[in-house]
């Protein structure tokens, strides 16, 4: 049985958690007390339910614990930190494991905004340590970005998506630490086109997604964007992009559409206002609606097993 050890017990460390127990991990998740890991149980089962209705026949277990109260490191396969987005607090937790935590054990961060190489710089293990980010929700989505940083070891990163791919993800290498990683690199750079559309009014947000969902969208559900032009031929592309490329935007900011609408406090569903109203009803329906999307497209991806 493997062993993983999540620190946190906030939403991510929660979803990460339910995916391990999902595939039979023993799964323990560390808090700042007893209390705040114990609470996150009913979560994590639950997830674990919607991932595998059947995990409580492979027999993985559910632990809760604090990391000062923690001394069972040596048997673990993988540690990963969920804390929050603040580099005092990651440093310091990656300074504490870099001694608890056995040389041979990878651990992880799954900071989406602070590189590995600068929470880990000074640690005499720091060629075990990675960035493993995921992407909410955790429990639903597959992908994990591991990250190589400066000192970080090839080998023990390779073996860590092995894991993972035991372990029902897709995980992919980084080999550089760069801002964004891979997958919110290309996110961004869709997302400065279709926020720069929206300023120069081109096209309504609106009319963004519904070009993005019913055309080249919904493909990469299927195969992603290189094979899709694998498939279709490199040759239109090259020609296209000789055209659409000096036009697309290079803007080193978000445009002034957005920025207006974070500075009102209009910054989604969650405030009630985006680039539209949000009412409590249809932003409860948007948000199921999205929830049975995510899961019929995490069901397409299991459709065949592939490669792409």
């Amino acid at each position: 049985m493997s062993k993983v050890i999540i620190i946190g017990t906030g939403t991510m460390g929660v979803g990460i958690a339910a995916g391990f127990l999902a595939c039979g991990a023993q799964t323990v998740i560390l808090g700042r007390d007893q209390a705040k890991a114990d609470g996150t149980f009913k979560a994590i089962e639950a997830y674990a339910d919607a991932i595998n209705a059947q995990w409580r026949d492979l027999k993985g277990q559910l632990i809760g614990g604090t990391i000062d109260g923690w001394s069972d490191w040596a048997d673990t396969d993988f540690v990963i930190e969920t804390v929050s987005e603040r580099m005092d607090l990651k440093k310091a937790l990656f300074a504490d494991l870099d001694k608890r935590v056995p040389p041979h054990i990878p651990i992880g961060s799954n900071s989406s905004g602070f590189p590995i190489s600068d929470i880990a710089k000074g640690l005499a293990t720091a060629h075990r340590m990675f960035n493993a980010h995921y992407f909410m929700p955790a429990h639903v989505v597959p992908l994990v970005e591991i990250v190589l940083g400066e000192k970080s070891d090839p080998a023990i990163a390779e073996k860590l998506c092995a894991f993972y791919r035991a372990h029902d993800k897709k995980p992919v290498l980084v080999k550089k630490d760069i801002p964004g990683f891979l997958a919110n690199r290309i996110q961004h750079a869709l997302m400065r086109e279709a926020l720069s559309l929206v300023e120069e009014g081109i096209a309504t947000p609106d009319d963004i997604d519904t070009a993005v969902r019913y055309s080249f969208g919904f493909r990469y559900a299927a195969v992603g964007p290189m094979t899709q032009k694998e498939i279709s031929g490199w040759e239109g592309m090259t020609l296209a992009a000789e055209v659409i490329y000096p036009s697309l935007s290079n803007i080193s900011a978000p445009p002034a559409c957005v920025m207006d609408l974070v500075k009102a406090g209009k910054s989604g569903i969650a405030k009630g206002e985006g680039f539209k109203k949000w009412p409590a009803d249809e932003a409860a329906k948007v948000k199921k609606n999205y929830d049975i999307r995510l899961k019929a497209a995490f069901d397409v991806l299991k459709l065949a097993p592939d490669d792409n």
